[in-house]
């Protein structure tokens, strides 16, 4: 009878554990869906020993990218790094948890102008990750003028030697500043006199490529006069290439962030507040910085910059650069416009 009640009770103890025992391992597993290459891999790997939490790194190259395979159902992602312009989106579309801030203390060192940003005004669904600018680079060994305008990436004296970048709302962006338009604008007039000037700089010849992250290489290895670049691309050629130069034109530019989110889909939310915690800690971020040479929303990592470093343009933007600057906003309610234009440039 001893037996049997021993027999019994050691069944009833295997079941409660095995029942308990999958969801220990989901808790034990973070999915992080970030930009190619935008973190240091050393990183990573520093948060899984602290931690204990091993993470699954997937990679998107556009928002829009990222947003198709969230609802499309195509992964599931406990924190995501989207841009502005798509977390005001994500928000409007209730994807997004609120953030507890009491377990975010290192997000209490964010610079103060982008804890309550436009995109998200109570800054209660995101925490800045990186920050930067669009811009030109260009090589002087083959520019002889100084760079100041976007008109110089449609001027047909650059044949074949400017990349632009595979990205609607940047490309088409950078040509309505050029045009004296805001970057959000909805006019139609517009939109179609900025969608003429990149068939037109096409037809010119100009344009080498759309790329986006093979832009880098190439332009370190002097493929190309000019790009339209992100800033952190940008700064990560100009360290291995000493040749090229980086500006935000006299017109203005985009202004971005990227910032961290914890999806409502999200089965480990108290893992994910960890790892975005994780990330504002200053000695991370610093690492991060170097390792990926966009802007640091961290006041503290700010201070420890170098003076070289603090002399890059491309790394730390002048404040009159930043206020010729705008965000994007959200304009998914005309994407469809947007979709057709880009159709008729790229075809």
């Amino acid at each position: 009878m001893k037996k049997l009640s021993l027999l019994v009770a050691l069944a009833l103890v295997v079941t409660l554990f095995s029942g308990f025992a999958p969801e220990a391992r989901a808790e034990e597993t973070l999915t992080v869906y970030n930009w190619y290459d935008y973190i240091d891999d050393s990183v990573i790997e520093e948060f899984e020993k602290e931690t204990g939490i091993k993470v699954r790194y997937v990679n998107f190259t556009t928002n829009e990218e990222m947003y198709v395979k969230m609802t499309a159902g195509g992964g599931q992602y406990d924190v995501i790094m989207p841009s502005d312009y798509m977390i005001e989106r994500l928000i409007k579309e209730d994807m997004l948890v609120e953030l507890d801030y009491s377990l975010l203390p290192n997000a209490a060192g964010v610079i103060d102008w982008m804890k309550t940003p436009a995109y998200d005004p109570n800054g209660v669904h995101s925490v800045p990750y990186m920050w930067g600018t669009v811009g030109i680079l260009y090589n002087t060994d083959y520019v002889d003028e100084e760079i100041t305008s976007w008109k110089s990436i449609f001027d047909p004296s650059y044949s074949s030697d400017v990349f632009m970048l595979d990205s609607i709302r940047d490309s088409i962006g950078v040509t309505l500043k050029m045009l004296g338009y805001s970057l959000n604008t909805r006019e139609p007039e517009a939109l179609e006199e900025a969608k003429q000037a990149l068939i037109q700089q096409k037809k010119d010849g100009i344009v080498q490529g759309y790329l986006v992250d093979e832009v880098k290489d190439k332009m370190i290895g002097g493929e190309a006069a000019m790009a339209v670049m992100w800033s952190g691309d940008a700064m990560y050629a100009i360290m291995e290439n000493d040749s090229l130069e980086y500006v935000v034109p006299e017109e203005g530019s985009n202004v971005w962030v990227d910032a961290m989110c914890i999806p409502k889909s999200c089965k480990n939310v108290e893992a994910a507040h960890k790892f975005i915690d994780f990330m504002c800690r200053p000695d991370i971020a610093y690492k991060n910085m170097q390792y990926i040479y966009y802007s640091t929303p961290i006041s503290a990592v700010v201070d420890m910059m170098s003076e070289e470093e603090l002399a890059y343009e491309a790394l730390n933007p002048s404040d009159e650069a930043v206020a010729r600057c705008e965000f994007f906003n959200d304009i998914s309610e005309y994407m469809s416009i947007y979709d057709k234009i880009w159709m008729d440039i790229r075809a």
